[in-house]
Order: structure tokens, then sequence, then C-alpha cells
């Protein structure tokens, strides 16, 4: 394997169709594509400054990098990636890739990441700020997330999380087969039209959480005081531990808690209408 170390790289396409090629304290400055077309490629402490740095790259391994804003739609079209200790600072990271790994990786600018990817695996991951990460991903496993980014996890299928803190809203619409466990999810309109959501020793806080859904399983979750008007028009099995302000209008199934504010079923609750809401004894 040929290696570099200590050099600083600029303009366009500087390591195009590079092969078999380790990094060292390398700096790619402005400019664009710094790595395309390139396979079996290591890049330990390196710095990424310009656009696309990483395209079409089969096989890499990127360890305790930075990738300052100016590296935006950094790495896309690429597979076989493991990512570790790295910093990202650049938005609409992680498009149409497949088999990616992420470990202990912050992710500053997190809009518009991680879509249409195929098998990701995260560890211990940051996200801040930006929408929409992870959406159209399908084959995901999470072992601990933070994140505070808007409308995560849309459009998804096939999902494992476990140890998540998510604050944001909109997020898990539309997924499909999807289970959570031991996480709290904060923010308004939780789980809306997914089908197959399961969530296991979870806690939910927002307004109108898991309506529209399909199939839905919650085991051993706690709400928060203010979490209303949930369920509405859900097909839903639930095992709530705890108090729930209000449980509105669902279509079928069993929910049971230790005690309920309000349950509200009206003139516009939808068939089968056959929901069973049962308090605790």
């Amino acid at each position: 394997m040929k290696r570099i170390e200590n050099q600083v790289f600029g303009g366009e396409r500087p390591l195009f169709e590079s092969h078999h090629l380790e990094l060292e304290h390398v700096r790619i400055t402005e400019g664009e594509s710094g790595l395309k077309e390139c396979s079996d490629i290591v890049c330990r402490h390196c710095h990424f400054e310009g656009k696309y740095p990483l395209w079409h790259v089969d096989g890499s391994e990127i360890t305790q990098c930075y990738f300052a804003p100016g590296a935006r739609s950094a790495i896309w079209y690429s597979r076989n990636m493991r990512m570790s200790d790295c910093v990202i600072d650049a938005p609409k990271f992680f498009r149409e890739m497949s088999n990616l790994e992420l470990t202990d990786v912050v992710i500053n600018d997190a809009d518009e990441t991680f879509w249409g990817i195929e098998g990701l695996t995260i560890r211990n991951v940051k996200l801040h700020e930006g929408t929409y990460p992870f959406m159209h991903c399908r084959n995901v496993k999470v072992f601990g997330l933070e994140s505070d980014s808007k409308y995560v996890f849309q459009y998804c299928r096939n999902v494992e999380i476990h140890d998540a803190r998510i604050d944001t809203k909109d997020s898990f619409w539309e997924v499909e087969n999807v289970t959570v466990y031991d996480s709290e999810i904060a923010g308004e309109y939780l789980g809306w039209h997914s089908r197959n959501l399961r969530l296991v020793n979870c806690h939910i806080a927002g307004e109108q959480p898991l309506c529209y859904a399909e199939n839905l399983v919650l085991e051993n979750c706690t709400f928060d005081a203010e979490c209303d008007r949930a369920f509405e028009y859900s097909t839903v099995q639930a095992d709530i531990k705890g108090f729930i302000k209000s449980v509105k209008n669902p279509k079928s199934g069993l929910i049971v808690a230790d005690g309920y504010g309000e349950i509200i079923l009206d003139e516009n609750i939808k068939s089968p209408a056959d929901c069973r809401i049962v308090v605790r004894v």
C-alpha cells in the first residue's frame, strides 16, 4: 500500500483514481473531488476542506479526521466504509451508500445527512442541527445516538435502535419494521403513518404521538405529563407504565395504562373502532 504523509493537496481531483493508498496527516484544501473513483483507502489524522472529497470510493477506513464546513456533500455513492473518532462540520454527508459503519463520530451540521443508505451501523454518534437525517435508509442498527436534528428517520425500513436520545419533531414518519429499545424520544407527531413500529422501554414526550400507525406495539413505555391525543386512528398494542394525559380515537387493539387524564371517543372514530382502553389493576 502506498503511503503519503504530511502533504497538502488542492484543486480539482488531486488524487483521482487512487488505489491501495494510505494518507496520514494529509490536508485536502479548497477544490473539488479530492479522492474520487478510488478504492482501498486509509485516512488518518487528515483534514478535509474542499467539496465532495470522497465520492465513488470502494473500501475505506477514516480515523481521527476532520471535515470542515466547506467539505459539504463529502461522501456519496461509496461503499464498504468505516469511520471512527471523527468530527464533521459540513452538511449533506453520506448519501446513496452501502455498508457504512460509524463509531464515536460527531456531526455538527447534520442537514440532509444519511440519505438512502443501505446497511448502516452507528455506535455512539452525535447529531446536531439540520433536517431529515437518515431519510430512506434501510437495514440500520444504532447503538447509542444523541440527536437534536429535526425530522429524523423518515421513510426508513428495517431499523433497530438502542440507547438513543432524540429531541426532534415528526420523527419516524412512514417507517416500516422499526424497533426502538431503551430510548427517549421527544417531539411532536412521533411515528405517524408508520407500519410495524415497536417501542420497548422508551420514554415519549410531545404532542399527538403515534397516530395513523398500523400494527404499533409499545412495551413498558412511559409518557411525558403533557403528551396528549395519542394513538388517533392507530391499530395498537400498548403496555404503558404510569399515566397518559389523553388518548383519542384509536382504531383497534388494546391499550393498558395505570391511568388516563382523558379518553376521547367521538363521532370521528374510524372502524373497526374496537380498541380496548384499560386501566391496570
